[in-house]
């Protein structure tokens, strides 16, 4: 079980209950005090001074375990620690992060990475830090030398902000620990459920996995910052998958998370699901392709959470409206409408659950050890703000606790959780009326209704189309004529961003959650995105990437006739 311990909040650091849990904190005391020694004669050590230096510090320990076809086929169990210094020279309006712009152009890592000592042995631990702080500092004076050559040769940029912004200093202290649980009872449950694949001979591939992680971060920098911050992450999940004649890989799965393996639902709720995902992957099997398509669809809410994020959840990341080779595609357009007056979107790390599901997005501090706040994006339509970092850009100069990485990259801004809101609503049996009457005002044959995604990509940058690719995994095609729903395959969906925000038109009043890992230029996070199925006026797919692989030339082992 998780513990949480709140100690205390901004700019006070001398609180006792803090500085009672820090004194037995070995990780914490070794980067402070090692912090305080290097900065203090490192900050005038060359012409152009070191004015900032922090230490994050990211402890995971991780258990996972899987299950292949009615049995155990892996099993481990890791714990990592590791080191990233990021160091700065010159001020906060021109250091060693700045863009190099060019043909050629390099940019030397923020940061500077290394594993650290597991054990809670202060000296060693503060003789590593002490031997990659001082690599970091040449490497980042180095890089400092080449941005001001860069900066003499090159056009002015777009958006003069400076490179690096202040915040207050930070102390909290939480400690997530390694739930207990237990290890035999869960293969033998995996094992069972993966049983339940073996009747089937179109189900190639069938797996069943749990995976728990503790993470613990702490940070500590030249500006007085102390933060300590853990999450507990569990996983249950599972996999089903085929292959089609003309080569199309099929697959249907299910994901659960919680902070807690005995909060995973019962096998009853899984078996469930597993029994209707087994009838879906039959129905792939044998469905017809779609063709190139555009037309009305509808998203149903965990789809609709994969589409914002998407389409529009990393276009409104900071650094990406002032980065000079990235498309900056809504810098210009705040408070400026971009979609239907009934939508709001905003992004909330603080919150843990919706509606009781756990939210893989929450966190406290980000990896600047700036506070996690509510940020409004878009409200009635209109667009209100930014996902920021430390890394400001024009009308918004301060971080609003979104700066997030994993361990090795640097931190650039990114979504916690994310949520979009409809003011307006309709049930959802009326949404699938209003999607066969834009069909037949368009006069269209059919709609389509997308059930189920597995994730998707989006391009940000100018050497680029401005695009977006979502990929579905269960899509419907409902018929203006009355005609059973049919199931199909072989679609993807595609577009750019400004245009199809534009084709929302109608929201259920049903909502839910998609719990994922965004992977982006600062690495993997967990995140999440809350919606309600949405209607839009047109969307485009075209075929999906297929393999040439046949099917097995023989039945598996169980069906061999």
């Amino acid at each position: 079980m998780r513990k949480l311990f709140l100690i205390c909040v901004l700019q006070v650091l001398a609180a006792p209950a803090f500085a009672a849990a820090v004194q037995t904190d070995t990780v914490m005391n070794a980067l402070t005090k090692e912090l305080d020694r290097s900065f203090g004669v490192l900050k005038t050590a060359e012409k152009t001074p070191l004015y900032f230096l922090g230490y994050e510090v990211i402890d995971t320990n991780q258990y996972s375990v899987s299950s292949f076809m009615g049995a155990i086929d892996s099993e481990n169990e890791s714990q990592r620690r590791r080191l990233d210094i990021d160091a700065r020279f010159n001020d906060y309006n021109l250091d060693n992060t700045h863009q190099v712009k060019g043909d050629n152009s390099y940019n030397y890592p923020t940061n500077y990475t290394q594993y650290i000592p597991l054990d809670e042995d202060e000296n060693a631990i503060r003789s590593r830090v002490w031997e990659y702080t001082d690599a970091a500092f040449k490497r980042s004076y180095e890089a400092f030398t080449k941005v001001k050559m860069n900066k003499a040769i090159t056009a002015s940029e777009e958006d003069p902000s400076p490179d690096f912004s202040t915040a207050p200093a930070a102390a909290f202290y939480e400690t997530a620990d390694m739930p207990s649980f237990d290890k035999a009872a869960w293969k033998a449950r995996l094992d069972k459920l993966t049983a339940k694949f073996l009747p089937y001979p179109y189900i190639y591939q069938g797996s069943a996995w749990m995976r728990v992680s503790a993470d613990n971060r702490w940070i500590v920098n030249s500006e007085g910052t102390r933060v300590k911050t853990g999450n507990v992450y569990v996983t249950m999940g599972y996999n089903i998958s085929s292959r089609t004649d003309d080569g199309m890989e099929l697959s249907r799965s299910m994901q659960y998370n919680d902070i807690s393996p005995d909060k995973l639902p019962s096998d009853d709720v899984v078996s469930k699901d597993i029994e209707r995902s087994i009838i879906e992957l039959k129905a792939l099997k044998s469905a017809p392709l779609v063709d190139p398509f555009s037309g009305p669809a509808i998203l149903n809410a965990r789809p609709a959470g994969v589409y914002f994020h998407e389409i529009i959840g990393h276009r409104l990341e900071g650094h990406r409206q002032k980065l000079e080779d990235s498309g900056q595609t809504f810098a210009k357009k705040l408070n400026q409408k971009i979609t239907a007056d009934f939508v709001s979107l905003y992004d909330d790390p603080n919150l843990k659950t919706f509606n009781g599901i756990p939210l893989r997005g929450h966190y406290t501090y980000d990896d600047e050890g700036v506070k996690a706040q509510r940020v409004d994006l878009i409200q009635n339509g209109v667009l209100k703000g930014f996902l920021m970092s430390r890394s400001p850009i024009r009308d918004f100069s301060v971080s609003n606790g979104h700066g997030r990485k994993s361990a090795g990259n640097q931190v650039v801004s990114r979504m916690g959780n994310t949520m979009m809101e409809a003011s307006q609503t309709v049930p959802y049996p009326r949404l699938r009326e209003m999607l066969i009457e834009e069909c037949k005002k368009q006069g269209k044959p059919f709609g389509l209704v997308f059930n189920d995604i597995s994730g998707g990509f989006t391009y940000t940058g100018r050497g680029s189309g401005q695009s977006f690719k979502v990929l579905p995994l269960l899509v419907y095609r409902v018929y203006v004529d009355g005609r059973p729903d049919e199931v199909v395959r072989g679609v993807d969906i595609v577009g750019t961003p400004i245009a199809n925000f534009s084709k929302i038109i109608a929201a259920a009043n049903d909502t839910d959650v998609f719990n994922g890992t965004c992977g982006a230029e600062s690495g993997w996070v967990p995140v999440s995105c809350v919606a309600p199925s949405i209607l839009m006026s047109e969307i485009e797919v075209e075929k999906s990437k297929k393999s040439q692989e046949k099917p097995p030339v023989l039945e598996p082992p169980l069906h061999d006739k």
